[in-house]
């Protein structure tokens, strides 16, 4: 049971582990071990509730397939048991990250003192260049 928050979690029968060779250097072990971890998440077929769903299928992510898929491969470690739970901790991030909501921006602009300030610079560093003139006699 892969926990998302306090009242939403994913079955276990819903995420399909499997266990692949994984890629890159490594000698004799690397072709002999299938340590990295391919993990598949449907998610039109998953029990997630419907607003999870759509922000999941609607986020622009390469690991989401046009089915709905969520494809994740996990290699970054040497033993199948870490990649699993790299997997899942990576799905389970993806998943809260698509559920929050970014705070609106607000426009801002500058304080009339701040205005006030930028200008006198300006005024006082154009002096300072137009003193640096040719001296006319």
């Amino acid at each position: 049971m892969l926990k998302i928050s306090r009242q939403v979690s994913i079955p276990d029968d819903e995420i399909e582990l499997s266990a692949i060779r994984a890629q890159g250097a490594g000698g004799q072990n690397v072709n002999k071990v299938s340590s990295a971890i391919h993990l598949r998440f449907d998610i039109k077929a998953s029990s997630l509730p419907e607003f999870y769903q759509q922000r999941l299928l609607n986020l622009n992510d390469h690991r989401i397939s046009k089915a709905g898929v969520i494809v994740i491969k996990a290699q970054q470690y040497r033993t199948q048991e870490k990649n699993r739970e790299d997997a899942l901790a990576r799905l389970a991030t993806l998943i809260k990250d698509a559920i929050t909501i970014p705070k609106a921006r607000r426009p801002s602009k500058p304080s009339k003192g701040a205005q006030k300030r930028r200008l006198e610079g300006k005024t006082r560093r154009g002096k300072v260049k137009a003193l640096r003139g040719k001296v006319l006699d």
